[in-house]
């Protein structure tokens, strides 16, 4: 039962993030927590394959209707059981969501520069082009003249918003599996990703992928531990060293998440890198510390220190005092 318990906890805990933002997704994950039968397919997926967002894509990707009532993400989970559960294991969400940005370039901003960049999770590395875009921080002010697209976050608090756009001289990442921009494929699966009823963030996707296709980031395929040192060597000559996530340390099991807070504690000790994580209230405890964050938010910390809680998509920051 305690498997069960786990499984409805995420879910419960998934549609409060969606609430808002999809009511087809909120109104999934409710279901899910109320069906026996389904909490106990999704009990037999690895744990790191049981998160909603990977689920309910691949079920998209296999026909359930979005928007769409939870009787036909059900039917799908159930009746193509085996085509979905191949989906599931051999995808990753890879959200690669751009709209991120717009909570992470403040933090960026306090890094001096020019700066490297090395995404953790890059997937098609769409979130390391963070000077090809103008901001809104509504009612805190904006940065504009980048003649990219506009990203908005709606903020409170202290808000130090920036004057000038990041200098980014160098970008890379690494991930498990990267996606090629130029690959239709992949492309289908990010847009896929995308929630039901959100066009907006659909076209965005479709920007930024013009945007990456332009000048392709150097992405690395394998383990974080493995080649993140490596790119930190490649990064450092260009500028400083900012290894950056979102969303991402959540795909790693617990010895993995304390093994990647040491490393990158260890990293910033040493003047290695400057450190930005944009995680889930619960992913890195030792970075949030015993402050209460608020149900659905991330925690983005700056050098493992937490300066914002953020939208997951971007769409807000709660600058900390």
């Amino acid at each position: 039962m305690l498997l069960h318990d786990d499984v409805i906890e995420e879910y419960r805990d998934f549609a409060t993030y969606a609430a808002g933002d999809s009511p087809c997704f909120e109104e999934w994950a409710l279901g899910v927590v109320g069906d026996e039968e389904v909490l106990g397919w999704l009990a037999t997926l690895p744990p790191l394959k049981r998160q909603p967002n990977l689920v309910f894509a691949a079920a998209r990707w296999h026909g359930a209707p979005a928007p769409g009532p939870y009787a036909g993400l059900r039917r799908v989970l159930l009746e193509q059981e085996p085509e979905v559960r191949a989906t599931v294991l051999a995808r990753a969400t890879q959200t690669n969501e751009v709209g991120r940005l717009a909570t992470l370039t403040p933090v960026l901003a306090l890094v001096e520069g020019p700066l490297a960049l090395v995404e953790v999770g890059a997937s098609a590395g769409l979130c390391l082009f963070p000077d090809r875009y103008d901001y809104a921080w509504p009612p805190a002010g904006s940065l504009r003249g980048s003649g990219g697209s506009l990203l908005t976050a709606t903020a409170t608090g202290p808000l130090p918003v920036p004057h000038r756009h990041p200098e980014v001289a160098w970008r890379g990442g690494v991930d498990l599996n990267p996606l090629d921009v130029t690959d239709p494929d992949a492309s289908a699966w990010l847009e896929n990703l995308v929630w039901p009823e959100q066009d907006e963030r659909r076209e965005r996707l479709r920007s930024a992928l013009e945007v990456a296709r332009r000048e392709p980031p150097s992405l690395r395929r394998g383990d974080l531990f493995d080649y993140l040192p490596g790119l930190l060597e490649d990064a450092a000559p260009h500028g400083t060293p900012v290894v950056l996530h979102s969303a991402v340390i959540a795909y790693l099991d617990e010895p993995g998440r304390r093994r990647f807070h040491d490393l990158m504690t260890g990293l910033v000790a040493g003047g290695r890198c400057r450190w930005i994580s944009n995680e889930g209230r619960r992913v890195l405890p030792e970075v949030t510390g015993d402050r209460e964050v608020p149900p659905g938010r991330f925690v983005t910390a700056l050098d493992g220190v937490p300066v914002a809680w953020s939208h997951g998509h971007g769409h807000s920051l709660e600058w900390l005092a």
